[in-house]
């Protein structure tokens, strides 16, 4: 029995670490991508109508940004060491103007594997126009990211809000321990 929990686990690790691998070289140089130009949009449109559908004043919030980057699909897997990786598209007056991608790995207690979606609000064209005309932006070292957890009601209290760049964080699937946008990289992907 000890020699068969042994072998699964080994298998875990091993899965876990190729996956790693595939995220830390799909991230690597920003020129690999899995989705098309098409694809990331359509993704981008069914979650921003989801977040204004189900945040009270989401759409008037979405509508007094600079622009909005948005990822709707990060995975994120880990079992002791973890990764997460996912592709999105920044919009600017309700149109793209450029793809990127995500990319994080992090050492510490987790376990498990989830897919979550990413909304970066800019609220100042500065912060939007540091983001832009960086070669590889990281959360919590080329910019502070004000991450927004949304009451029981679902409701956004604009007044409230004063940072320059605002993260949501939603559709969580599975269980994962840690939930965070520091450290995050973003890099601008050739669509």
């Amino acid at each position: 029995m000890k020699r068969q929990v042994k072998g699964t686990r080994n298998r875990l690790l091993l899965v876990l670490t190729i996956l790693l691998l595939g995220f830390s070289m799909a991230a690597g140089a920003g020129k690999v991508s899995a989705k098309s130009a098409k694809e990331i949009d359509i993704g981008v449109d069914v979650t921003l109508e989801q977040f204004e559908k189900e945040v009270s004043g989401g759409k008037e919030f979405l509508r007094s940004a600079k622009g909005v980057l948005v990822f709707p699909s990060v995975i994120k897997a880990g079992f002791g060491i973890g990764g997460e990786y996912g592709e999105g598209a920044l919009r600017i007056g309700g149109k793209t103007v450029d793809y990127y991608s995500t990319a994080a790995a992090s050492i510490g207690f987790q376990l498990g594997a989830q897919s979550k979606r990413v909304i970066l609000v800019f609220m100042q064209a500065d912060a939007l126009k540091q983001f832009r005309e960086s070669s590889g932006w990281e959360a919590g070292v080329d910019g502070s990211v004000a991450l927004v957890e949304l009451g029981a009601g679902g409701s956004i209290d604009t007044s409230n809000i004063k940072d320059p760049i605002v993260g949501f964080v939603f559709g969580n699937k599975g269980l994962m321990y840690n939930l965070t946008l520091e450290g995050s990289k973003f890099t601008k992907l050739k669509k």
